[in-house]
């Protein structure tokens, strides 16, 4: 088992263990942007919290639109957190990656191209084993990832128990457990925002299932033709599992080029939210 541990941590004073150090150290941003030193995307699957702990963080202020060429509706916000500003992207809720929606497409798109810094995976902890899955597919992405282990009041109600400091152990993530709605465990889960995001804590996720020689040896050479083709495409190991595995809108957006067109669309240089009214979630 590998253990997420700081990479050559700095000295910690007494006052950066106390929750209410990471408390004074959150700003609420809202729409109120100019710029922003770190993308955080919020994926989970849909009724798990999410939404709540978006708008805890960015206090209950959003700009709101669609995805480019999308219906599908996209929030956005910001904080800054021990003086770093951090743009939080509330992602579609979706129960998978595998695009077989227009909401998984989009989650899948902006992990896989747009980079995010870090992504906090919200899961419910009354439904942990249903809600890993999404979580193991965000791993097989980036590490960079912090689980939001959240409702963990409401599973201490029917009587779960969940070491979640061994679930950080297993995954090789950091895992921040939460009651959101009642604003407990959201300091812990800002600490491991930051520290994952500027690198004092490098995530080393398991890796569920090992390749086999044949697998790994056809996913190098597909990976390969894949760099030559479209040499600035990110995660270019995934898409070759996609492809691999028949993944039908994959392979339609690699034969036409337009999987360049989606990287370009997620890559772009990031710019602030457009102006808009703050409305309550």
């Amino acid at each position: 088992m590998t253990d997420p541990r700081p990479a050559n941590p700095p000295p910690a004073s007494p006052c950066d263990q106390c929750p209410a150090h990471h408390t004074a150290n959150l700003r609420r941003l809202g729409v109120d942007m100019e710029d922003w030193d770190y993308v955080v995307a919020l994926a989970g699957n849909p009724n798990v919290g999410k939404s709540t702990v978006f708008n805890h963080l960015t206090g209950l202020k959003q700009h709101t639109g669609n995805w480019p060429g999308k219906t599908v509706t996209r929030a956005e916000g910001g904080f800054a957190y021990r003086g770093r500003r951090y743009k939080l992207v509330d992602l579609p809720g979706t129960y998978s990656l595998l695009a077989t929606s227009p909401d998984e497409e989009i989650a899948r798109d902006f992990i896989l191209f747009g980079q995010p810094d870090v992504t906090v995976v919200v899961v419910d902890a009354t439904r942990l084993e249903r809600n890993l899955n999404l979580a193991l597919q965000v791993l097989e992405i980036t590490p960079r990832v912090v689980l939001c282990l959240n409702l963990m009041d409401q599973a201490g109600r029917l009587g779960l128990k969940i070491d979640h400091r061994r679930l950080a152990r297993d995954l090789g993530v950091p895992v921040a457990p939460t009651a959101a709605r009642l604003r407990r465990g959201l300091d812990e889960l800002l600490a491991a925002i930051d520290d994952v995001a500027t690198g004092r804590v490098r995530p080393r996720p398991r890796k569920v299932i090992a390749e086999p020689p044949a697998l790994r040896e056809a996913v190098d050479q597909l990976e390969q033709s894949l760099r030559r083709v479209y040499p600035t495409l990110p995660n270019a190991r995934w898409v070759a599992l996609r492809l691999l595995d028949g993944d039908e809108r994959i392979i339609e957006a690699v034969r036409t080029g337009e999987i360049a067109d989606i990287v370009q669309a997620q890559s772009a240089p990031p710019r602030p939210a457009e102006p808009a009214a703050p409305t309550a979630a």
